[in-house]
């Protein structure tokens, strides 16, 4: 009842008065959310979030029962990736910066993590490049355990190039890190028991390819796990409860889905499927901040847990009772989980951060408070058959007050392509649908969350089936009288972009127009610079290799698959977005599509963001991007 009480008032609001008529700007959709990253102290009196309203972006820590401010950090200069509390006074904060490393070429995307203490108010970096370990790595905010007396944290570093060890790291003041424990040239992690002793190391060796654990027994390695495999098929996620087993999440023999099972450090059995779904992959497992696993995020459109509290599950099936329309991602909770924080959205919510506690939901604050949730457009699963018989789950966003009949479409396919989209605000797919678009999101063959087939059909059909889907999805809504097939743009960001441009080159006659935001245009160069930057053995050279063309990566194949390669196909005006300091996708591959396509007269723009990175996650380039695609789009259809 409680719970249905907080609903009612939260709708009751004011500001969630909307007409349909009113239409709202621009900038409230192409703007970073307001609230983001919220986390909660151990004795859930305290709140540390993320704050990017008026034109300021600080990390923000309040006092519950007070609201009184406690702290605010300017985090203008880096990305906030992440942030918990440590205890009540203190918290780590992870960020990402593109800087040049000394001593190497080039820029380079390098994570951090930094120790806050409240009461001082004095913050230091935890691990820092040259300062006791290796100065040429750019992973230094990861932490697999903090020490009893909250004084220490254990992160992984190189000390050199040739030995990836574990650090006992200060968080009280700046120290140089001391050597814990030595690992290896190819150990990728470590795992700690309860009184933070090491217990085991994941081994992955890209020459041999050869995924290895081991478990330290009386002081001494044992290899408990050996698989011979081009790339890690299996993750080692955590530990259980009694610190005697890995978490491993594998593929299920029955299903073939994702599950969870457990790896005993004694004699390497494995046990399971613990937690297994028969139509969902085990997607991510819920951990404390030892790594103790409690539970499991299942894969869908939606998200879903399981646990091995009954408490937590029925706690679980209660909210998705009262709020079925509406999605639950757990962002944090305390160490009882007595409370737990939910980012909420869907159905009259633009996203919403709620506390459960004793009992009930109470608001902690709106992501986006300049969109009321009855301006959130509604979106809605759907499914067809693409031209060989496979089913692909698309999600459909409609304008609000409109009939889905012959309206004008944009085709919005996903990154990745290994991922696939969730049910819930999206701001651009929901900026889209204020303009009078229904927006198109196929899981095209290759998307994850839908089963290994699904996934592995994608395999070698960039360019190809994969594209097919895309296809497929607007011949058949046009055919359904949904769409007017003459006024469709396609808009991809990644592999969406390749897609994108794939669109324009593939299928010339399909689209109006093109937007590829920092996509790949060639497949072939793209594989260059993978093995340049990892080493031709290295497992991402093979995954990427196994995804984009099962193991074909003769130069004819990829120059085929390549749509810098067949600019004479063009028809359609382009747009081309890019990030300068873009170090997934190289800011090359937009620069050389424009330079062929102008070259050949065609209809091009390129914009290049300042600062931008892959992911658009800069507030000004966001914005930027938007404006400049929704007057690219409202040019042509």
């Amino acid at each position: 009842m409680r719970t249905l009480f907080f609903l009612i008032i939260l709708l009751m609001n004011p500001a969630y008065l909307y007409a349909q008529s009113q239409q709202l700007p621009l900038e409230a959709y192409g703007k970073l959310a307001n609230k983001s990253m919220m986390v909660i102290s151990p004795n859930a009196q305290r709140m540390a979030y993320r704050d990017t309203s008026n034109n300021r972006d600080l990390m923000i820590v309040i006092d519950l029962k007070t609201k009184s401010l406690l702290t605010a950090i300017d985090a203008s200069k880096v990305n906030p990736d992440n942030v918990y509390f440590i205890d009540n006074e203190r918290l780590i904060f992870v960020v990402s910066d593109n800087k040049h490393l000394w001593g190497y070429s080039g820029r380079h995307d390098i994570s951090m993590a930094f120790a806050y203490n409240l009461t001082s108010n004095e913050m230091h970096q935890l691990l820092i490049p040259g300062y006791g370990i290796h100065d040429g790595q750019t992973q230094l905010g990861k932490v697999i355990g903090i020490s009893a007396d909250k004084k220490y944290a254990y992160m992984p570093a190189y000390k050199s190039v040739g030995s990836y060890n574990l650090y006992k790291v200060n968080l009280e003041r700046k120290k140089k890190p001391r050597l814990y424990r030595r690992g290896t040239a190819d150990t990728i992690d470590f795992f700690l028991n309860e009184n933070n002793e090491v217990i085991a190391r994941e081994r992955y060796n890209n020459k041999k390819d050869l995924h290895r654990v081991e478990a330290l027994i009386n002081d001494k390695w044992k290899e408990i796990f050996r698989e011979e495999t081009a790339y890690p098929t299996k993750t080692f996620s955590g530990v259980t409860p009694d610190r005697k087993s890995l978490v491993m999440i594998s593929q299920d023999k029955e299903h073939g889905r994702w599950a969870y099972y457990t790896m005993s450090l004694a004699d390497g059995k494995i046990s399971g499927p613990i937690f297994s779904h028969k139509d969902k992959d085990v997607e991510h497992v819920l951990t404390d901040i030892k790594r103790v696993v409690h539970g499991v995020q299942y894969s869908g459109f939606t998200p879903s847990y399981e646990f091995f509290d009954e408490t937590l599950n029925a706690r679980m099936r209660g909210l998705k009772k009262v709020l079925p329309n509406n999605t639950f991602k757990i962002t944090d909770h305390t160490p009882d989980w007595q409370s737990m924080v939910f980012y909420m959205d869907g159905e009259l919510s633009s996203g919403d951060y709620v506390l459960y506690q004793n009992g009930a939901l109470g608001k902690l604050a709106a992501a986006r408070p300049e969109i009321p949730g009855q301006a959130v457009h509604p979106v809605t699963e759907y499914q067809f058959k693409a031209r060989d018989g496979l089913t692909i789950p698309t999600l459909i966003t409609s304008p609000l007050g409109t009939t889905a009949k012959s309206l004008p479409a944009i085709m919005l396919p996903h990154g990745g392509p290994e991922s696939y989209d969730k049910l819930g605000f999206d701001w651009m797919t929901q900026y889209f649908a204020s303009q009078g678009y229904l927006v198109i999101q196929p899981q095209f063959r290759g998307s994850k969350g839908f089963g290994p087939d699904h996934l592995l059909s994608g395999r070698g059909e960039w360019g190809r089936k994969m594209q097919d889907d895309l296809t497929d999805a607007v011949n058949h809504l046009a055919d359904k009288g949904l769409i007017d097939k003459n006024r469709v743009c396609i808009v991809g960001a990644s592999y969406g972009g390749y897609a994108a441009l794939a669109g324009a080159t593939f299928t010339p006659d399909l689209y109006k127009c093109v937007v590829a935001i920092n996509g790949v245009s060639d497949v072939e160069r793209m594989l260059r610079t993978e093995k340049r930057n990892y080493g031709k053995n290295h497992w991402v050279v093979s995954y990427w290799q196994d995804v984009i063309s099962k193991g074909n990566v003769e130069e004819d194949h990829l120059e085929k698959i390549s749509p810098i390669n067949h600019i004479e196909k063009v028809k359609a005006p382009v747009l081309l977005i890019h990030g300068e300091l873009d170090q997934t996708v190289p800011v090359t591959q937009s620069e050389d599509m424009f330079d062929e396509l102008d070259a050949a007269d065609k209809n091009v723009t390129f914009i290049e963001l300042e600062e931008g990175d892959h992911n658009l996650s800069k507030g000004k380039n966001r914005l930027k991007a938007l404006k400049a695609i929704d007057k690219f789009i409202k040019q042509h259809i």
